[in-house]
């Protein structure tokens, strides 16, 4: 099935065509830059831009970072509490035209790592996390989602632990590899201690240069990139749009 997915980050939106059979984009991905916090008009005006790029009038499916209950937004972080309570799927069905489905982001990109990825085929706990402006955490267990989870919502010294760990804060600081690890380090092990994963799969941007930071990490469960990269949310948005659209 070819699905046109949308991965929502804070400082852009990213989408392309996906065959949902193979896990490959159908077309180079296309990317609209955003303010942040995001206003609400410029990021569905940034949805209806991508859908026009690629001329789609298909399913779309849309990885939100924040917490997704059926259509509504909860919680949202860097993106802006005003995409907190809004019916996400309506508007989003208004600005690209198409039949649109809606989850967290991190579990989009969770997804496609088990089904194409990192993931597949893994029979114990696996923790994906998405690190870039903040982090995106996506737990499964015996392959099956457990929906909305926000470790980097975890308050660290008075403040989300993101805003300590993620890459956007090593970019900010100009931390040096070695340096942002130990940070990241301190996540993990917070992480480790709460849910105890078997396998802990790392994406976002940083992921493509895991060669050199990954070696400084520090933790009990097995630490690999995402094999799908940047891509992985794209990718499990779409996947979110079919799996919805199966339980309808």
């Amino acid at each position: 099935m070819k699905v046109l997915g949308i991965d929502i980050g804070g400082s852009a939106f990213k989408g392309a065509p996906v065959d949902t059979k193979t896990g490959r984009l159908l077309a180079e991905r296309h990317r609209v830059e955003i303010t942040s916090p995001c206003p609400t008009a410029e990021g569905l005006a940034a949805a209806r831009e991508i859908a026009r790029h690629f001329q789609w009038r298909g399913p779309v499916g849309i990885g939100f970072p924040g917490i997704v209950l059926g259509d509504r937004s909860g919680p949202v972080g860097n993106l802006g509490k005003n995409w907190e309570g809004l019916n996400l799927a309506a508007r989003f069905n208004r600005a690209t035209g198409g039949d649109t489905h809606v989850c967290n982001d991190a579990d989009a990109a969770g997804l496609a790592e088990m089904k194409f990825g990192a993931g597949r085929g893994f029979p114990g706990s696996v923790l994906m996390l998405t690190m870039g402006t903040g982090i995106g955490s996506a737990l499964f267990y015996q392959g099956r989602l457990m929906p909305n989870l926000e470790f980097g919502h975890i308050p660290w010294q008075g403040r989300p632990i993101e805003r300590f760990a993620s890459a956007a804060v090593k970019k900010r600081l100009d931390l040096s590899w070695r340096d942002w690890a130990k940070r990241v380090n301190q996540f993990l092990a917070v992480v480790e201690r709460l849910c105890a994963p078997e396998l802990i799969i790392i994406g976002g941007g940083v992921s493509k240069k895991s060669d050199r930071w990954f070696h400084y990490l520090k933790a009990k469960a097995r630490v690999v990139p995402a094999r799908l990269q940047n891509d992985a949310g794209i990718v499990g948005a779409a996947l979110a749009w079919e799996q919805g659209a199966e339980k309808k």
